[in-house]
């Protein structure tokens, strides 16, 4: 039987709210040398999305 993360996030709202702020991306890129697709993980602020998928 699984048991629940017990975090300081979920104790905490002023973490909790903040929390709700950030979201975790996922970015396709080509490697120059294979051509094949590794993949960039960033947790960042929602409001700098935008620039983290247009930058290389």
């Amino acid at each position: 039987m699984a048991k629940a993360a017990k975090t300081a996030i979920k104790k905490d709202p002023k973490l909790a709210a903040e929390a709700k702020n950030y979201t975790k991306v996922i970015k396709a890129v080509r490697s120059p040398k294979t051509g094949a697709y590794t993949f960039k993980e960033n947790i960042i602020h929602k409001d700098k999305v935008k620039d983290f998928l247009a930058s290389n």
